[in-house]
């Protein structure tokens, strides 16, 4: 069970989703890409299909599908299974229930169908659970909404975590839950700031086209009252978006899909506002377009040779240098993940090394060493890689695990004992 058999702080949706397409496909790359394709066609005509049908502009049309289709591909990496991807799905369809108690100005059951994406939102990505805040604020400044139904609301985001804590609660998991997940969200981050260039590179285009459209709302006189509502909703959508920053785990272009909603909505109020076949409007489009595939195709292929800016080269999958031996074998990695796993498989439940350190940088406490053993006897790796020099101690803490392990001909690696 993830959590308590399997420690590591991945959201409770998202692990389930892995872990299906894992039992379908295996590590089969092309699934997992294939899959982040199919959300991020939904998103786009989902996020389309609302702007167009409600009417949320005056003018109707394709333009905000499209520039959401071209804010999604800034970078190579938004094409990855991430968690925010899932999440940022049920967070436009909380979208897509504001707008239409919005239209019908009150508001409706649809309150409880909002809270309740907004829930399954946060099981795939944590952070995003600060939308509900997005949603109480959107009910009481911009609908006739009651005490009624801000409970309401609050139960239906409520609902869906319930039943995961239940879930872990009847199969002795909550304090797993607790540490592994909750907890770390709200640790202290230290950023890798490397690809630094690369994320502002990605994000200048989105924040920039959609920063203009905002400033051109002052100038347009031509909204009605319910439509000058969804733009103050896509605002707050926007600040806060810019409060799950600190709440992630690292800094990638993919961490920031969520500010793809308010950007293409905004950029696409810019791009209307130009006159009817105007070229600077066109050429911008392109001029847009075009950066947007470079930047794409640079971070992916490396077109322009020498430059590493998006390449996102901190953040990629690499297989570790290891013994030709250790290959489809169940390893344990004791220190920060660096590829070792890419060809071969996980023992003990310590797969993130942030959360192993619970109890391996732990060893003088007894209940520490209880649990290190209890998880080798249930789960022993053929071979561990002790990058932090900590298998000695370990080894003279546990009598039995000394008879089990020896060290191997290969520096920093030990291996079970006849193999």
């Amino acid at each position: 069970m993830l959590y308590r058999d399997v420690w590591d702080n991945v959201s409770p949706f998202s692990g389930l989703t892995y872990w299906l397409l894992d039992s379908l496909f295996g590590r089969a790359q092309w699934a997992y890409q294939f899959a982040a394709l199919a959300v991020g066609i939904i998103q786009i005509l989902y996020f389309n299909f609302v702007i167009y049908s409600r009417e949320v502009f005056p003018e109707r049309n394709f333009i905000p599908g499209a520039l959401y289709a071209l804010f999604l591909n800034i970078s190579f990496d938004l094409g990855t299974l991430s968690p925010m991807l899932l999440a940022n799905t049920f967070l436009l369809f909380a979208f897509g229930s504001i707008v239409k108690m919005l239209v019908r100005r009150e508001v409706t059951t649809q309150v409880f169908e909002m809270g309740l994406y907004i829930g399954i939102a946060t099981l795939f990505y944590l952070p995003v659970s600060l939308f509900m805040a997005w949603a109480f604020l959107a009910l009481l400044f911009y609908t006739g909404s009651t005490i009624r139904t801000h409970l309401l609301g609050a139960f239906g985001s409520l609902f869906p975590l319930m039943m995961v804590v239940l879930f872990f609660y009847l199969n002795n998991g909550v304090e797993s839950l607790n540490r592994n997940l909750l907890t770390s969200v709200f640790q202290v981050k230290q950023y890798v700031l490397n690809d630094f260039s690369s994320l502002i590179a990605s994000l200048l285009l989105p924040l920039g086209f959609g920063v203009m459209g905002f400033m051109r709302i002052f100038t347009t006189l031509r909204f009605v009252n319910y439509q000058t509502r969804i733009q103050q909703v896509m605002a707050l959508w926007f600040i806060v978006a810019v409060f799950t920053i600190p709440l992630m785990e690292y800094l990638a272009p993919m961490q920031f899909i969520i500010f793809v909603p308010p950007a293409s909505y905004f950029a696409t109020h810019y791009f209307q506002s130009f006159k009817k076949k105007s070229w600077a409007d066109e050429l911008q489009f392109m001029l847009m377009g075009a950066t947007i595939l470079f930047i794409q195709y640079q971070g992916l292929k490396g077109i322009i040779p020498g430059i590493s800016m998006g390449r996102l080269e901190n953040l990629r999958a690499k297989s570790a240098s290891l013994p030709p031996v250790i290959k489809d074998k169940r390893i344990l990695v004791l220190g920060y993940d660096a590829g070792e796993y890419i060809q071969n498989f996980t023992a003990t439940p310590y797969l993130n090394w942030d959360l192993a350190s619970y109890d391996l940088m732990n060893l003088d406490n007894y209940d520490s060493v209880i649990h290190v053993y209890d998880n080798f006897r249930k789960d022993p790796p053929e071979y561990v890689i002790d990058k932090v020099n900590i298998m000695p101690k370990l080894l003279n803490r546990v009598p039995a695990l000394k008879k089990q392990y020896e060290l191997s001909p290969w520096k920093g690696i030990y291996q079970k004992v006849g193999i």
